[in-house]
């Protein structure tokens, strides 16, 4: 599952929860970031999502349902997974992924279809589902995403696609004010938090302070954090 909130107020802070079943996870903090790896049987630890020292953030939620446009055909397409991480390592620029996704084909894995919430430092955002394209917001009030195609919304139904949690966060979000805070990002990922698909990370970036704030099991009161 997952929900991934932009916000660009005073501050530009980002919220993203993993929601996640099954999988072995872990948050590494480092000087050049604080990254949400995946253990992959062949690759080994994935940084998958989280923030760097740059700014930049990355979130992957899954699309529901699933779109069979998402899969590699020709094999000479960008995987949307590989571009996450040249982000989150600082290996690409947001503005070099939206040159690629909006010239390139981009696909996903076989059989499912990963999207993904990217911000910059600036606030600017790039919202991405291979197979069906991409959104570019420069330094929007709000962006917001969680399991289904913003080309889509409700058109399809899935149990797993998290409209609820959408609007949950859009309400909210509607409400917010120039103070917007880090406290007030945590509201919104602890309104919208998982226990049957849990949420095993929350975590939220203040990018105007340079400062990574998390918690693990919706653990409200024991945050962690990583300035740098």
């Amino acid at each position: 599952m997952c929900t991934s909130v932009i916000v660009n107020k005073k501050k530009t802070i980002v919220g993203w929860n993993l929601d996640l079943l099954d999988m072995e996870y872990r948050v590494r903090p480092s000087e050049e970031g604080v990254f949400i790896e995946i253990n992959d049987a062949k690759e080994g630890w994935m940084p998958l999502f989280g923030g760097n020292v740059r700014g930049d953030f990355v979130g992957m939620p899954t699309c529901w349902p699933y779109d069979r446009r998402s899969d590699p055909v020709s094999g000479n397409e960008w995987n949307v997974i590989l571009l996450d991480i040249d982000l989150l390592t600082k290996k690409k620029t947001l503005q070099e992924i939206k040159e690629i996704v909006e010239n390139e084909d981009i696909c996903s894995v076989p059989g499912l279809t990963f999207m993904s919430s990217l911000s910059d430092c600036e606030g600017n955002v790039l919202h991405i589902v291979p197979g069906q394209g991409s959104v570019y917001q420069e330094k929007p009030e709000y962006a917001l995403m969680t399991n289904f195609s913003p080309f889509k919304m409700d058109a399809e139904t899935h149990p797993w696609m998290g409209w609820d949690r959408y609007r949950k966060a859009e309400e909210m979000l509607k409400e917010t004010t120039d103070d917007f805070s880090v406290e007030d990002c945590f509201n919104i990922l602890k309104a919208v938090s998982q226990t049957v698909c849990p949420t095993v990370v929350s975590m939220v970036y203040d990018v105007t302070e340079k400062t990574i704030c998390w918690c693990e099991n919706r653990q409200w009161d024991t945050i962690l954090q990583k300035t740098f």
